[in-house]
């Protein structure tokens, strides 16, 4: 089961958007009247938040009846949440819970769409995501690579060891740096060392150095897949991300080169998915 964001978020949400109440609804006089609100989807799409939208609905006051779980993919036209409650309630966390969940599954539909096929290639493939979401949104964002089926590259500078060249730049170049791996391995057993490449002659220097994973930054497919079999043969047991760039249009080619690994920000920026929302009135 996906993780859940935690109250705090919940309340922030509509707090950010209902600080003081909703005047219209005040001042047409209509915020006692008991309604239902249906949200479905206008096009093929993998959910995510569902949970936290139907929290939103709940801690305004309205009873949920029905949801589908993140990681669910539809078609146009099927219902994803429905609330009942006072139109109070209905409308304080209609746009919210809307928000939610257009901006997250459009983040999980794309993702959902590259692994599946990067998978039809090579099914050994890992998928993983950048730090490179909005701020402010990573607990969403993540929620939304992970219902879609990718993993995070790095969820932050405190758990990973990733060394670009803008690190070896304080460590005497890379040269220097390389000659201290087997010592930065012996400081850190529980991490993969991960060292980006900007150069395949970079890269095999990398490799025989006795590193991890091997990052490629924007190399092309064609290129890539000659240096990954050189890679190879000179650390037969290191692992090899392909970085930069890459997208829906261009996954299925990095996925044939014999990578281990794809990481890509693509999916965090893109069209919210498109889901309707309806609220009727239920008085007689």
């Amino acid at each position: 089961m996906l993780y859940q964001l935690p109250d705090s978020d919940i309340e922030r949400f509509i707090e950010e958007d209902m600080p003081y109440g909703d005047l219209t609804t005040l001042l047409l006089g209509i915020g006692a009247l008991h309604g239902v609100i249906t949200f479905t989807s206008r096009e093929t799409t993998t959910l995510c938040c569902t949970e936290e939208a139907a929290r939103v609905l709940e801690r305004c006051g309205a009873s949920v009846g029905f949801l589908l779980p993140s990681g669910t993919t539809v078609e146009a036209g099927v219902t994803i949440l429905s609330a009942t409650g006072a139109a109070g309630s209905l409308h304080a966390g209609w746009k919210v819970a809307l928000n939610l969940l257009e901006y997250a599954s459009g983040i999980t539909t794309r993702t959902r769409k590259i692994v599946n096929r990067v998978k039809e290639i090579n099914a050994s493939i890992t998928i993983v995501t950048t730090r490179k979401s909005f701020p402010g949104t990573k607990k969403i964002a993540i929620k939304a690579i992970m219902a879609g089926g990718a993993l995070p590259h790095r969820l932050g500078l405190s758990e990973s060891v990733l060394v670009f060249r803008q690190h070896t730049a304080f460590c005497g170049g890379l040269e220097h740096f390389l000659q201290t791996v087997a010592e930065l391995k012996s400081k850190a057993t529980e991490q993969k060392i991960i060292v980006e490449a900007d150069s395949a002659e970079e890269a095999l220097a990398i490799a025989a150095a006795g590193v991890d994973v091997v990052q490629l930054d924007k190399l092309q497919p064609e290129a890539l897949s000659r240096l990954v079999e050189q890679l190879h043969n000179v650390a037969p047991g290191v692992k090899i991300s392909a970085a930069g760039g890459i997208n829906g249009e261009n996954a299925s080619a990095y996925a044939e080169t014999g990578v281990d690994m794809l990481v890509l920000s693509s999916v965090y920026f893109g069209k919210p998915s498109d889901i309707a929302v309806s609220i009727t009135s239920l008085q007689s």
